[in-house]
C-alpha cells in the first residue's frame, strides 16, 4: 500500500539527505543487553546524522524519510528540525511504525557490543519511487545516500538505483557505502553496493569494509582499481588517516542558483592522489564519526576548498564526534576549523584533541601540542 505524502516545491538547498533515522535506546550502564535496567532515548540514523551536523554548521540541508505517525516519529521530527533540518518533506505513514534499536555500550565497529534492531516492516523501509518526492530529493546541490538504505527493501533498493542513475537534472551524488553484513538478507549486498557506489559522484569507503564486502586487499590502491567510476573516492583507514583519489574534472557541486551539474564520468585522466593523517584524540565514543568524517568533508566541498583541506575537515568534524558521548557532536565554527585546517604539516601531526575542544573556552593555542 502507497501512503501520499504532501509534495512541496522546495528551494534548493545545500545538501538533500534521504534515509532512515531510528530512535537509539541507549543504555544506563555497561553490561548484556540482558542485565542493562534502564536506556536513555537518543535518536541514530547515519544520513539523518550527516543532516544535523551540516545543519549545525550552518549549511541548508533537507531531511527525506519516512515515520510512523506514532510518538517516536514525533521524537526524531521535532529532534533532527531542531538542529536546522528542513523536516517538511517527511512523510507520516499511519500503517507502518517508527523504527528504534537497542544497543550496548560497546564499540559498535567491533564484536564488543550487542544491537538489538526493531526495524523490519518500518514507515522507512516502504520508501520507494512512487511515494519519495522526486522534486524534494533533486533540489540539493548535494544528495546524500547510504548503503544502509539499500538494504532496507526493495523498494528502497529500487529508489536508489533511480537516485543514482546518471541524468541530467540530478544533483551531485555522495554515497557512504556502510557496509552492514547483518542487514542483508542474501549475498546480494556486495555486489549492489558497488553497483550504487560506481553510479556516485563522491564515495567514502572505509578500508576495513571494502574487504569484507568485496574482499579487496591492498590498500587505497586496490580499492580504487576496485572502483574507478566515481570522481571522487575517499578509502577510510581509521586511525591512521584517509586517501582521496579525485579524478580529472571531478565536478564541483552546482551553485544554489544553478542546481544542475556535469553529468558524471568515469575519470579520463590519471587521479589526483592525497593522504591527509588522521589526528591524535582523546577519544569518548567512537559512534558517529565515520557520519561526522563525511559531513565534514562534504562541507568543505561545497565551499570548494582544495582536496587536502575537505580531508582535513573531515577528520576534524570527526574528532568532534569522537571526543562526545553521544552519535551527534556540535562541529567545530568554520573559522576555528579553517585554522586548523590551514596548520603545516608538523603542526597537524602534533596537534592533539580531547573533551570540550570545540567549545570557546577550549579554543587556545595549547590544542597544539606533543602527544
Amino acid at each position: 500500500m502507497t501512503i501520499s505524502g504532501p509534495c512541496n516545491a522546495p528551494d534548493v538547498v545545500d545538501v538533500v539527505a534521504l534515509g532512515e533515522s531510528m530512535v537509539t535506546f541507549l543504555p544506563s550502564r555497561p553490561g548484556r543487553l540482558a542485565d542493562v535496567p534502564s536506556f536513555e532515548r537518543g535518536i541514530g540514523g547515519a544520513e539523518s546524522n550527516v543532516a544535523c551536523v551540516l545543519a549545525a554548521a550552518g549549511h541548508s540541508v533537507r531531511w527525506v524519510s519516512r515515520v510512523g505517525t506514532d510518538g517516536f516519529g514525533d521524537h526524531l521530527v521535532e529532534v533532527i528540525g531542531g538542529y536546522g533540518v528542513d523536516v517538511s518533506t517527511v512523510h507520516r505513514d499511519p500503517t507502518r511504525p517508527t523504527g528504534i534499536y537497542f544497543r550496548t555500550a560497546g564499540d559498535r565497529s567491533t564484536d564488543a557490543h550487542e544491537v538489538a534492531y526493531y526495524r523490519a516492516g518500518s514507515a522507512a523501509s516502504a520508501m520507494s519511487v512512487d511515494n519519495v518526492d522526486p522534486g524534494a530529493v533533486r533540489a540539493g546541490r548535494v544528495l546524500h545516500l547510504s548503503g544502509i538504505t539499500a538494504a532496507l527493501s526493495e523498494g528502497c533498493l529500487d529508489l536508489l538505483r533511480e537516485l543514482t542513475a546518471p541524468r541530467p537534472d540530478r544533483p551531485l551524488v555522495s554515497f557512504d557505502v556502510n557496509h552492514r553484513a547483518g542487514l542483508w538478507q542474501d549475498t546480494d549486498g556486495p555486489r549492489v553496493l558497488l553497483e550504487l557506489a560506481r553510479g556516485a559522484d563522491i564515495v567514502f569507503v572505509g578500508e576495513d569494509e571494502a574487504e569484507e564486502a568485496w574482499g579487496v586487499t591492498g590498500g587505497p590502491e586496490a580499492i580504487r582499481e576496485a572502483l574507478p567510476e566515481p570522481s571522487v573516492l575517499v578509502v577510510k583507514e581509521g586511525a591512521r588517516g584517509a586517501t582521496v583519489f579525485e579524478g580529472a574534472g571531478a565536478p564541483a557541486p552546482p551553485s544554489a542558483a544553478q542546481p544542475t551539474p556535469p553529468a558524471p564520468s568515469a575519470p579520463s585522466a590519471p587521479d589526483t592522489l592525497t593522504f591527509v593523517h588522521a589526528l591524535n584524540v582523546d577519544v569518548v565514543a567512537p559512534v558517529g564519526a565515520g557520519d561526522a568524517f563525511a559531513a565534514g568533508f562534504l562541507s568543505a566541498t561545497l565551499r570548494e576548498l582544495p582536496v587536502r583541506h575537505r580531508i582535513r575537515h573531515g577528520h576534524l568534524w570527526a574528532a568532534a564526534a569522537l571526543t562526545s558521548p553521544g552519535d551527534l557532536a556540535t562541529p567545530p565554527t568554520r573559522p576555528h576549523a579553517d585554522r586548523l585546517a590551514a596548520l603545516d604539516d608538523d603542526a597537524w601531526g602534533r596537534l592533539r584533541l580531547g573533551p570540550g575542544w570545540t567549545q570557546p573556552a577550549q579554543r587556545a593555542e595549547e590544542e597544539v601540542r606533543t602527544p
